[in-house]
């Protein structure tokens, strides 16, 4: 029987982030046979959605599974969410796959930019359904994350993203509220919910009704 090669780059209780999943802690390293091939698992508790899950040690860096960041990486996001920024596209198909795609990577920087990006959008027009739960997956992802970086309570966390991201909204509007009516139109139809909550867009008819 071999043995796996894999070396644990996280600790029994160090706190990480699952992209897709959440901030979580790891609660213990577990050895399972796997086709005769010893292989390391974490076992992580993910406090958001208050489920333990094991992940094979070896595929960590595909997930995109890392270690909270530092304080000073944390008060860089909190910036990062109050700049200015070009508008993003009014196709909403596309902007959802690249903010997938973002989520996916990752880094707080991604998130945080996920969270400044659609939240303006929401100003400009009423996200989709399924804009709209990316955007709260992000948000809760980046309250999270920067409330255990920085040792604030969650409370905290919220009210200083909500001060972040709001004087920009209020500058922003004057001129996103002058968009044509063919942009604001330029959305494709709002689609149905699905079972998983997030999911490629080109996964969806364009025939869906509106909400």
């Amino acid at each position: 029987m071999s043995k796996t090669k894999a070396k644990p780059p996280f600790k029994v209780n160090q706190k990480i982030v699952y992209p897709s999943q959440g901030v979580g802690k790891i609660i213990e390293i577990k050895e399972k046979v796997f086709n005769d091939t010893k292989l390391l698992y974490y076992v992580m508790y993910l406090d958001v959605s208050d489920m333990t899950i094991m992940v094979p040690v070896d595929r960590c860096s595909e997930l995109g599974i890392r270690a909270i960041v530092s304080a000073d990486e944390a008060l860089q996001a909190l910036q990062t969410i109050s700049e200015d920024f070009e508008p993003i596209t009014s196709d909403w198909k596309l902007r959802y796959q690249m903010n997938l795609d973002l989520l996916k990577k990752g880094t707080i920087s991604d998130i945080a930019m996920i969270v400044r990006s659609l939240y303006h959008r929401s100003k400009v027009k009423e996200l989709p359904i399924l804009e709209r739960k990316l955007y709260d997956s992000a948000k809760k992802l980046l309250e999270d994350e920067i409330s255990f970086a920085l040792d604030k309570p969650l409370e905290e966390v919220e009210v200083l993203i909500h001060e972040k991201l709001e004087p920009a909204g209020l500058q922003n509007d004057v001129r996103r509220g002058a968009a044509s009516l063919a942009d604001l139109n330029d959305d494709d139809e709002f689609l149905n919910d699905d079972e998983d909550g997030i999911m490629p867009a080109d996964e969806h008819d364009d025939d869906d009704d509106e909400e």
